[in-house]
This record gives structure tokens, C-alpha cells and sequence, in this order.
């Protein structure tokens, strides 16, 4: 949209989004998209700090980096909105849904080395092609396709589950991604009446704070069904009385 202040970073290369370019700094392209990837980045750490703090398996420490990796790239990618934090962004994305596809499919899988080697280059491969063919609906049909392919596995562990708190997280978990998604549509099919209004609701400003806070319900989620298939009698625990995490006991052989 329209600049206010003179830009750092040149000319835009990038989608823009509902909000008005370089309004608060010069060094910040869309401030409000910007800022509003801190509560993921500081959630995400939580739940790193937790994973480390109790030993879970690495795999969980993994993704609450790629959830943090994600924030920051999507920090860039608004500040500067030039085509290469675009892909800084859009990158991690699929990296993150294949962390979430092994984590969800892996307990059953027989042949444990091949899900994640194949993992592993499926994603090198497609940020090598992202890189040099700048995918634009192809991508957003791609992460779509990686989404719906992890609905059916989520919806497995929920139903098995008899832990209201878990259940719970989980309700959430689809709440937080409704809510998300009402913002990030109304950002972009409705932009041009929002910019007449006297107040712009920053639909997609609130997306990355619903997205967030979705990401860490997952990941909560997980670690719980994950301590529950290992016998490490998880509870779901709150801090503060509002806030859950997850806290296990492990047998002493582990």
C-alpha cells in the first residue's frame, strides 16, 4: 500500500498486504505484520525450554526452532517486503508442515530411517526449486495439500485421547486456526473498504498472533500423545492457572 516515511530497503518486489507501507520507520515496511510475530517466537521458546527442561525427545526441540526460525523470517519478510525474505519466509513454512508430518506419522512407520531422509530432501529440494522458479499460487496449493495431509493423523490422536485437558488443546488448536484464518481472508478480500476505514483491524497482523498461538496448542498437543505412547504419564498442567504445558514423569530405566 502507500508509503509514509522514505524506504530502506528500495522499491518493493513482494506481495503487500492491508497495511500502509513505512508509516512508523523507515526501516520497517509493515510494522504491525512485524511486531506481531513476537508472541509466536516467544511461545515457541517456551515450549523449546519446556521440551529441553524435561528431555522430550529431540524431535519437539526441532520444531519449536522451526517455529521460532519461521517468526523471525516472517519478521523480515514484512519489514523489508523484498522478494528474498519472501522466500525466507514461505521456505520454512514447508519445512515446519514435514516436521509436523514426521512427528505425526513416524510412530508407525516401519522403516525408520527412510521418513526422515526423504523428509529431509524433500525439503531441500523444494527450497532449491522455490529459490529459482518463485513459486506464487503453486506454493500456497502446496502448503495446503501438506496441511490436509496431517488433519487425518491429528484427528486420530484426538479421538484417542480420554485427557480433557489434552482435548482441550486441541479444541483450541482448531479454534486459534479458524480465527486466523477469518483474519487473513478479511486482510486480503476486503482490503480496499478497510482502507477507507478510520481504523484498520491488521486482519493479517492478527493472523501470525492466532498462528502463534495455534502452533504452540499443536505442539502441546504432541508432546502429550507423544509422552503417552512412550509411558511417561503426561499431565497438562497450567501456569499461572491459565497457561498449559505439558509435565511428564518418566520410569526411572529412562
Amino acid at each position: 500500500m502507500e508509503t509514509g516515511w522514505s524506504s530502506f530497503w528500495g522499491p518493493v518486489t513482494t506481495t503487500e498486504w492491508c497495511e500502509k507501507n513505512y508509516i512508523h520507520s523507515s526501516y520497517i515496511a509493515e510494522f504491525f505484520n512485524t511486531i506481531s510475530n513476537v508472541p509466536g517466537i516467544l511461545l515457541a521458546l517456551i515450549g523449546l525450554i519446556n521440551a529441553l527442561r524435561q528431555r522430550f525427545e529431540k524431535r519437539f526441540s526441532v520444531l519449536h526452532i522451526s517455529n521460532m526460525i519461521l517468526g523471525i523470517g516472517s519478521m523480515l519478510y514484512h519489514a523489508t517486503l523484498q522478494r528474498m525474505q519472501q522466500q525466507g519466509d514461505e521456505t520454512p513454512m514447508v519445512w515446519e508442515m514435514l516436521l509436523y508430518f514426521y512427528i505425526l506419522y513416524s510412530p508407525d512407520w516401519h522403516y525408520q530411517s527412510t521418513m526422515p531422509t526423504f523428509l529431509f530432501f524433500y525439503g531441500a529440494g523444494f527450497a532449491v526449486l522455490h529459490a529459482l522458479f518463485h513459486f506464487g499460487i503453486g506454493f500456497k496449493v502446496h502448503y495446503i495439500i501438506l496441511c490436509l495431509l496431517c488433519i487425518p493423523r491429528m484427528y486420530k490422536y484426538y479421538i484417542h485421547t480420554k485427557d480433557i485437558s489434552a482435548k482441550r488443546l486441541a479444541k483450541l488448536y482448531v479454534a486459534t486456526f479458524f480465527l486466523g484464518s477469518i483474519c487473513w481472508l478479511s486482510d486480503r478480500v476486503f482490503c480496499e473498504q478497510i482502507s477507507g476505514w478510520y481504523f484498520n483491524p491488521q486482519g493479517h497482523a492478527l493472523w501470525h498472533v492466532f498462528m502463534g498461538f495455534n502452533s504452540y496448542f499443536a505442539n502441546t498437543f504432541l508432546m502429550f500423545c507423544r509422552a503417552q505412547q512412550r509411558g511417561w504419564d503426561p499431565k497438562v498442567v497450567h501456569f499461572l492457572g491459565f497457561f498449559p504445558y505439558v509435565k511428564i514423569q518418566k520410569p526411572k530405566s529412562q
